[in-house]
């Protein structure tokens, strides 16, 4: 008789994708990848992850993107407070999990060379030890995409400014498996970024 099957902790994913991408010079996020606007692959994306258990957090331009997402799973969160920078953002997120979440996975929408199977990897090693957290390191770094577990929620909801979660990943570097992801290195804040940006699925 095999042993009883443990069910993995509920783990939602929280797509940050609110800025107003003034460097880039045009909404990023409408910029196509693999073929669709990079917001709807970054969502298809963690969505191979934790399926409709998934939020997705919008801001500047709201209007124009929502419709991008009329058929993806999960929910809408529009943050009116998005001119504070990224820490609104994760606040207006972690704000919406319902109580039986047990870890969030956050993602940045312009992180285009982040794949599902890196976002795997790294949900695989989260579900191992999920009482820690579980963060991509790239380019002699730690940051996000990372998944933390529920005990560090209330300290991602007290983030102010622009600034993201790497501040709670110096603070707990004693809790942090790092999972190496050189993917995560490239952020699009600019044109000459998409130089580095190959076709991943």
């Amino acid at each position: 008789m095999s042993p009883p099957r443990t069910r993995a902790p509920p783990l939602f994913s929280i797509v940050l994708a609110a800025g107003a991408s003034s460097r880039f010079g045009s909404p990023k996020q409408l910029l196509r990848v693999a073929g669709r606007p990079l917001l709807h692959t970054m969502v298809t994306r963690a969505a191979e992850v934790t399926g409709a258990a998934l939020i997705v957090v919008l801001g500047s331009g709201a209007e124009e993107l929502a419709p991008l997402l009329k058929h993806s799973p999960g929910s809408l969160v529009i943050n009116q407070e998005w001119r504070e920078g990224l820490a609104s953002s994760i606040r207006a997120g972690i704000a919406r999990l319902p109580a039986t979440c047990a870890g969030a996975l956050l993602v940045l929408a312009d992180q285009a060379a982040v794949t599902a199977d890196d976002l795997l990897r790294l949900a695989g090693t989260w579900r191992r030890q999920p009482q820690y957290i579980a963060a991509a390191s790239y380019a002699g770094t730690t940051g996000v995409p990372a998944i933390f577990p529920r005990t560090l929620f209330r300290e991602l909801g007290e983030l102010r400014g622009d600034i993201g979660a790497r501040t709670l990943l110096r603070r707990n570097a004693a809790r942090v498996v790092r999972v190496s992801m050189p993917s995560a290195a490239l952020d699009v804040d600019t044109p000459e970024d998409l130089l580095g940006l190959s076709e991943p699925r």
